[in-house]
């Protein structure tokens, strides 16, 4: 497959798979800053902790589900490729994960 100007063209298939492989990355950081966050909340046993705790669970499990519908998406999309994220969930995963790393930024300082 050749693009303009003879040269290659784009392969749709690499794409999905590099989105695919950073979602898989960014739900493991979820998950072990979730898992640190309510290990320092038990260990310590501040109120905070029991706030911020199950908080840290809270925001892990949302942008768990949005990876896992994005992963899905990617996976079953056509050859032309995958539909474009839209901006809520972008915005919310992106506003998840801030959280998150806030919620375990607390409970550690």
């Amino acid at each position: 497959m050749t693009g303009p100007a003879g040269r290659p063209g784009r392969d749709p298939g690499l794409q999905p798979e590099r989105t695919r492989l950073a979602w898989r990355r960014t739900t493991l950081s979820c998950t072990v800053a979730a898992v640190l966050a309510v290990r320092t909340a038990l260990h310590h046993g501040s109120v905070s902790g029991y706030v911020v705790g199950p908080a840290c669970c809270a925001l892990w499990a949302a942008f768990l589900a949005l990876a896992q519908v994005r992963i899905r998406a990617l996976a079953s999309a056509p050859a032309a490729g995958p539909r474009r994220l839209p901006a809520r969930h972008a915005a919310l995963a992106a506003l998840g994960t801030v959280a998150l790393a806030v919620c375990a930024a607390v409970l550690v300082v």
